[in-house]
């Protein structure tokens, strides 16, 4: 049997964020499970790296402040660059009841300190974004410090540098089940690499944490979102410095990534199979359409169909994180249910789970609004989580 001071199932940029908070905090005995057979092979690596503050709730906006102001000295303390270049977000709307909804999600940004985010009309938003067709935009919002990171990167540097703590990190190990524990205990985790035992456990399996929580006895609400990309060819027409674009009105959104075009819209999945990573010719073919409509230059780009892929999103009821220690156990913590946010606020959610295990708190920030119990106490979060 293999024991460990805290056991983290699931490695991916969260349960690496959380592994490395811990081992910085004096925390030697980390051991963390993925099912994975090597680092980014889950979520991580399908993500299309955008960061963002401007959100419609108080604890969407504070999480991504503390995770730039991480992001902003990580490579000081892990080594790695994260790729954190503040390109801005931009979002386009059609008419006043879209602008109304983004003013008044800014109002919350400004109280929790997004002071930069701000209105614009039409011709400031064709100076952002020259490339739009501006028929039928009606303006829209735009902050210059959101804008890109790079999800693999994060990863490799907190698991580099909880490694360097003395964190282990075992790779294609599942868990399969628990052998149940007294007291509010989880107990003996059951893996395909035997059986395991800590003091504590940490559920961040992202899209899969609902089946971990079933295997281990506890409900956890999240449940996977099947997310499509489309990816065009090496294309110069649109610079690589241009903001992240979203359409408010049904979510199109494009960036530039190395030379390319990335390409999303957030429709209702047609496949039986969250986890099929193929994307779907009936989507490919709206995505682009939506594309060519509203970026005419795109019209000259090539689809790279063999490169388009499909991600999951890990959804929970309210489309906020689940933060905290699992309702009726003592030693089992989730760090789930981010709802499409989890890379960007990675670095926050790693030290906030960190402080809760090691202190009964949060410092950083007030995580109340994340507790677990919040569903069964009817308290979800409420607000526009634009996307």
């Amino acid at each position: 049997m293999q024991t460990a001071g805290v056991v983290i199932i699931g490695g991916g940029v969260i349960g690496a964020s959380v592994a490395y908070h811990l081992a910085a905090r004096g925390v030697r005995d980390v051991l963390v499970l993925e099912r994975g057979a090597r680092p980014g092979e889950g979520s991580t690596g399908r993500a299309t790296g955008g960061f963002r503050a401007q959100f419609g709730t108080r604890v969407n906006v504070r999480l991504s402040l503390l995770s730039r102001e991480k992001l902003l000295r990580f490579e000081e303390e892990t080594g790695v660059d994260p790729g954190f270049r503040q390109a801005g977000y931009l979002f386009v709307v059609g008419n006043e009841g879209e602008l109304q909804e983004l003013v008044s999600a800014q109002a919350v940004q400004r109280e929790c300190g997004l002071s930069e985010a701000r209105v614009v009309g039409v011709e400031e938003a064709a100076r952002l974004n020259p490339a739009l067709n501006l028929e039928g935009v009606a303006g829209g919002v735009y902050s210059p410090s959101d804008g890109f990171i790079r999800p693999l990167e994060i990863l490799r540097g907190y698991t580099s540098a909880a490694a360097r703590l003395g964190a282990r990190f075992l790779y294609g190990v599942a868990v399969e089940g628990a052998r149940a524990g007294v007291g509010g205990k989880t107990g003996t985790l059951l893996t395909t690499a035997g059986e395991v035992s800590a003091g504590a456990f940490v559920n961040a399996a992202g899209a899969w944490a609902g089946e971990v929580g079933r295997l281990v006895g506890a409900e956890v609400p999240v449940t996977p979102l099947r997310r499509q990309v489309a990816i065009t060819r090496p294309f110069d027409q649109l610079p690589e410095a241009m903001p992240m674009t979203i359409y408010a009105g049904d979510g199109f959104h494009l960036r530039v990534r190395e030379g390319r075009v990335l390409l999303l819209w957030p429709d209702v999945p047609r496949v039986a199979d969250p986890f099929e990573t193929g994307v779907d010719e009936g989507w490919l073919k709206t995505v682009v359409s939506k594309a060519h409509a509203r970026v005419p230059c795109l019209r000259g780009a090539e689809i790279d169909r063999a490169a388009c892929w499909a991600g999951l999103y890990e959804m929970s009821p309210d489309r906020h994180a689940i933060l905290g220690r699992a309702e009726g156990f003592e030693d089992l913590y989730l760090a789930d249910g981010s709802s499409g946010h989890g890379v960007m606020h990675a670095p926050a959610l790693g030290q906030l789970l960190a402080e809760i295990i090691l202190d009964g708190r949060a410092h950083a920030l007030d995580a109340h609004a994340l507790r677990p119990s919040r569903f069964a106490e009817g308290e979800p979060n409420a607000g526009p989580s634009l996307l």
